[in-house]
């Protein structure tokens, strides 16, 4: 335990970071996750605004929190493209020409 005056302070306000921090980080990885089991354009919102903000607070470096959010933004990309390959019908290949 801190004897000085300003590193008990500095103790205080750690341990208020420490428990904000964690909150922050485990919202962020719940909604990843969230993004991750059910892609969709709302929980990409979410997830996104979470990243945002963690690399606001300097939870996430920015690089990593462009590299995060592009890897999500496949995710619904892949998931419109099986979409649409479900709807689209096979095509026929056409008869061969007799002679």
């Amino acid at each position: 335990m801190p004897v000085i005056k300003s590193a008990k302070k500095k103790l205080r306000s750690d341990k208020k970071r420490t428990a904000r921090n964690a909150k922050q980080n485990a919202a962020l990885r719940t909604f990843m996750k969230a993004m991750r089991k059910a892609p969709s354009e709302k929980a990409f919102q979410a997830a996104q605004a979470a990243i945002d903000k963690a690399a606001k607070n300097h939870l996430l470096h920015k690089n990593k929190a462009a590299r995060v959010k592009s890897s999500l933004a496949k995710l619904i990309t892949k998931k419109e493209v099986k979409q649409t390959e479900k709807k689209a019908p096979a095509k026929k290949k056409p008869a061969a020409r007799k002679k």
